[in-house]
């Protein structure tokens, strides 16, 4: 086992076996959080993070009341940011496989971000309603408004703290990404492959349209000019908003289910 500061080397032999020789000089660039832990094996890349990401979130949320699974209006009530550390330890294969059948994304985390926090679905915890679409705030005594998900398109479970994206995380992208430029690895999801912002090499935003069912492409990025399948965020509001499914063969043991609301 070989511990390598902040970044690790994956085989992309599963896509494009021209990608394998610049994976490893590529992922030394990648901006992770500082507190998150990279360890190297021979085929897989262990991640620990404690969760918390390295930008701002809102001091108040939008919260449910007792009782409640997916709140709105009329059944949340304004508290305290419930973000809490949390113990992540995904050991994901460095060598990703297509599967012969796509993979529900659960509820629950299904990739790492490069900011340290996680990736969920599209959905809230019914497994029914789309959390962007869904959005939404209360005015607290002075008129200030309080979002439900905030401007991260991020928010924490009420209870245990898990504070997690539904959707494009312009505050992560902002890390790594100019204006109207081409989007940069933003994250990894658990089956292997990488997260990537909505824009394309040329810096134009991917149309929907050209992702397949798991939001996937086989496209050039700054990192694999010579293309590479990856995972896109298209900064949309529906149930397009993030990863709904695995294209790749996933560990059964890294998928942590969503916390009971």
């Amino acid at each position: 086992m070989v511990i390598i500061g902040l970044f690790f080397i994956v085989d992309s032999r599963a896509e494009n076996s021209e990608n394998s020789e610049n994976t490893s000089a590529v992922l030394k660039k990648i901006h992770w959080n500082k507190t998150i832990k990279v360890i190297i094996t021979d085929k897989t890349v262990q991640l620990q993070s404690n969760g918390i990401p390295n930008h701002k979130r809102d001091a108040q949320y939008a919260v449910p009341k007792p009782g409640i699974m997916v709140p709105d209006k009329n059944t949340a009530m304004i508290g305290d940011d419930p973000t809490k550390p949390q113990h992540y330890d995904f050991i994901i294969t460095t060598t990703p496989q297509f599967s012969a059948h796509t993979t529900k994304a659960p509820l629950g985390s299904i990739g790492l971000m490069i900011s340290g926090a996680v990736l969920f679905n599209p959905y809230e915890a019914d497994d029914h309603t789309l959390a962007m679409a869904s959005n939404f705030y209360l005015l607290d005594a002075h008129g200030k408004k309080i979002w439900f998900i905030d401007a991260c398109s991020g928010h924490a479970t009420p209870e245990q703290g898990q504070y997690h994206y539904h959707a494009l995380p312009n505050c992560v992208t902002s890390q790594v990404d100019k204006p109207k430029g081409p989007s940069h690895i933003i994250g990894i999801a658990l089956d292997g492959f990488f997260i990537y912002g909505a824009n394309d090499i040329h810096g134009k935003a991917i149309s929907v349209t050209s992702l397949d069912e798991c939001n996937g492409i086989n496209s050039p990025t700054p990192e694999f000019p010579k293309g590479i399948y990856h995972y896109v965020l298209p900064g949309t509001q529906d149930e397009t908003s993030s990863i709904r499914c695995f294209k790749g063969v996933v560990d059964a043991k890294n998928i942590i289910p969503m916390p009971p609301m």
